[in-house]
């Protein structure tokens, strides 16, 4: 699907991943609704957007974790430039190490990493299949389809990030709902630089496992996958033959995750 003229709406687009897609979506003719709770983060986005093409993006506060949140966003994005077409689902948190995480922390990682998906979901998927088009995407991991060692509710809600996609594409791909699911390893983002954001251990295993990128160079990717309306988008290449060696043996690449662990572990 080309972007140019489209109505997109944007989470967590107040830095890395989600500010980089909103620049490249404007870039290439499309009108942006940035959503963050960072105010500020969004606020120099738009200035930035503004000195290239005024008018083309707006930002809104908005939690991702909230349902009513998620739908006032898609209305102001609705009132400001017609009906969304595309809707990244990109906002996206860790947690710390093992399961000494309480229901509260479950509770917060699972309403943005997959609800926040689900309820966009429920709210624009109707208009979609009605009109014959509209574009989802998934901000995911490679911890989607392998795992992530340290940080068990960003491992199990990326996995489940990744499920719900697919199911959107089976489900709904013959009546013109496109879905790309983004499963990147290492990015310079906040997620991974920010000590409160994963553990030392869960980034320190991304870290090893490959390079680090930036976030304009995964905008790309996306851009890319979207004109080919491929599902999968594998910035880092390498995580296609992990997951095949993954699918492949799956104990034997349980024990091998084992000894990774050991190792980041000092042990």
């Amino acid at each position: 699907m080309k972007v140019s003229g489209k109505v997109a709406v944007v989470t967590g687009a107040g830095s890395g991943i989600g500010a980089a897609i909103a620049r490249r979506l404007v870039a290439d003719g499309a009108r942006v609704v940035l959503s963050d709770l960072d105010e500020v983060g969004m606020g120099e986005v738009i200035a930035g957007i503004e000195s290239q093409a005024p008018g083309a993006a707006v930002a809104v506060r908005a939690d991702a974790s909230s349902a009513a949140d998620i739908a006032d966003v898609i209305a102001r994005a609705e009132e400001r430039f017609g009906p969304v077409d595309l809707y990244f689902a990109n906002a996206g948190i860790g947690a710390g190490d093992g399961l000494e995480q309480d229901d509260a922390v479950w509770d917060l990682v699972i309403d943005v990493n997959l609800r926040g998906h689900i309820r966009a979901a429920q709210l624009l998927v109707p208009g979609w299949v009605e009109r014959g088009e509209g574009y989802f995407v998934s901000t995911a991991s490679a911890a989607g389809l392998l795992t992530q060692i340290g940080s068990a509710p960003y491992a199990v809600t990326k996995h489940a990030a990744v499920g719900f996609a697919e199911w959107l594409s089976v489900t709904y791909g013959d009546q013109g709902v496109r879905v790309s699911c983004l499963c990147p390893m290492g990015v310079n983002t906040k997620l991974l630089t920010d000590d409160a954001a994963l553990s030392t251990t869960a980034a320190k295993a991304v870290t090893s496992a490959g390079a680090v990128l930036e976030p304009a160079d995964v905008a790309d990717a996306v851009l890319a996958a979207m004109d080919e309306e491929r599902f999968l988008i594998l910035p880092h290449a390498e995580v296609l033959e992990m997951y095949r060696h993954k699918g492949s043996d799956y104990d034997r690449w349980i024990r091998g995750m084992r000894r990774f662990q050991k190792v980041l572990q000092g042990e």
